[in-house]
């Protein structure tokens, strides 16, 4: 009896080890990838990480306020291993607030200046993997048709003529439009900004979920005038001739979108070899390729053909610092909330 019950407890113990060998050796293949570019470019990004790699990816894609919001819910039982794309601003907020860890790839010198800056801005926390500026699109057969005058500049969308023909997301939800609160309020200081955007509301159509939803509206002649990203109406652009590209004549806010390692990671070995392939010239190179028009982080990826040439654009000195600090971020959020968004039409 002695010997049955021994017996049975080695093997009981040997079939212990063997399960959790499989299971540690699962966890190794794997990596949950949060992902708040297009969707079409997070498939690629994942499909082709698992290739070269053989680890596995399970990819969800999202606004870039919503994965903050994620990752703030998920602080103490972390579901995702790297949170990739998607502005700046709420990258910087997650870092503030130590929901993301800090981590330097060895493929840091290969990037530009503003990329190396988002990552020492942040103690190490996230990192620059493409740039690119914020304006807006118009649909010119739309235009026509309505009688409406071209739009060149921010003051033309508050024209009482363009009522319920702008489109824009929610900065809740919307990284790109937080990017053009934050914008706004830089350019023309809070207090006329807020009156900017209490007029602009008067002429939103809808508040979208997501930061280029307006441009592929803009597209099909659901809005007139969609504000997105320029790098994401100029993909629209290029299947559809009457959508219009337009750099705001004020001046322009721009994004530097990031990638993120998430604290507490259950896969921080696979986290690392994903943060430092996302930084080389092939995977880089994936925007451009999936219709996506950003300009790269990394100095060798070729510029995409039908990128935007941002020294054409007249920027603003963007404060990311000031504008993805949490006091200020939420602060901005719940005055729009409060005085823009409550507000009747």
């Amino acid at each position: 009896m002695k010997t049955m019950i021994r017996t049975t407890f080695l093997a009981g113990s040997a079939a212990l080890a063997l399960f959790a060998a499989g299971g540690a050796a699962k966890a190794q293949g794997t990596l949950v990838l949060y992902c708040a570019v297009q969707e079409e470019w997070c498939r690629a990004m994942a499909t082709t990480f698992e290739k070269e790699t053989g680890i596995k990816v399970a990819m969800t894609r999202k606004s870039s306020g919503e994965f903050y919001a994620q990752l703030k819910a998920e602080s103490q039982n972390p579901r995702g291993d790297i949170w990739w794309g998607g502005t700046g601003d709420p990258h910087m907020q997650a870092a503030e607030e130590g929901l993301t860890e800090a981590y330097t790839s060895p493929n840091m010198s290969q990037l530009y200046d503003w990329a190396i800056k988002a990552h020492k801005d942040t103690q190490g926390r996230t990192v620059g993997i493409y740039t690119g500026a914020l304006g807006f699109g118009y649909n010119a057969k739309l235009l026509k048709a309505k009688g409406l005058p071209e739009p060149k500049c921010w003051a033309d969308l508050i024209d009482p003529k363009f009522k319920d023909e702008v489109q824009v997301a929610d900065p809740n939800s919307s990284g790109t439009s937080y990017t053009m609160l934050a914008t706004i309020v830089q350019l023309f200081g809070e207090e006329k900004a807020f009156d900017w955007l209490k007029k602009l509301h008067k002429n939103i159509n809808q508040y979208t979920k997501s930061g280029a939803a307006p441009a592929k509206a803009t597209s099909l002649g659901e809005t007139t005038v969609g504000i997105t990203f320029l790098h994401d109406m100029l993909a629209i652009a290029r299947e559809n001739p009457d959508v219009k590209v337009v750099a705001p004549c004020e001046g322009t806010g721009y994004e530097i979108g990031s990638m993120s390692m998430v604290k507490g990671t259950r896969n921080p070995d696979n986290a690392k070899k994903f943060y430092d392939w996302a930084l080389t010239p092939k995977p880089q190179s994936l925007g451009a390729e999936n219709k996506q028009f950003q300009t790269p982080s990394n100095k060798a990826t070729p510029l995409p053909q039908f990128g935007l040439d941002m020294s054409t654009v007249k920027l603003i000195n963007y404060d990311f610092g000031k504008y993805g600090s949490s006091a200020v971020r939420n602060a901005l959020l719940a005055r729009w909330d409060k005085e823009v968004k409550s507000a009747p039409k």
